[in-house]
């Protein structure tokens, strides 16, 4: 089944960062989970201060795009949730190990 080239949809805003996964025969950078997770927090937090920008811009009325700050708020909301998923997971994962009789 061919995909209709209608719903290809583009722009920065609906790139997702995925990190690609080291080639047979390649050793990984040595980066390990932490800098992996700081990463990613730091990418949370200029999320955040890039939609709070755009939100103090709409207040000060020198907003261009009413529908770009929309957008840049709301990835940073969606974002905040699925970081507070993740760790509420990872609280509940670690409570389990801890409460495994060995």
């Amino acid at each position: 089944m061919a995909i209709d080239p209608t719903f290809a949809v583009g722009g920065p805003e609906w790139q997702v960062g995925l990190q690609e996964a080291p080639a047979a025969g390649q050793e990984a950078s040595g980066r390990g989970f932490g800098s992996m997770l700081a990463d990613q927090i730091e990418q949370l937090s200029a999320l955040q201060e890039d939609a709070a920008a755009a939100s103090r811009s709409l207040a000060d009325g020198t907003a261009g795009d009413p529908a770009s700050i929309v957008m840049a708020v709301e990835r940073a909301r969606l974002a905040m949730q699925f970081a507070s998923q993740i760790r509420a997971k990872a609280v509940e994962a670690t409570q389990d190990i801890f409460h495994t009789q060995v």
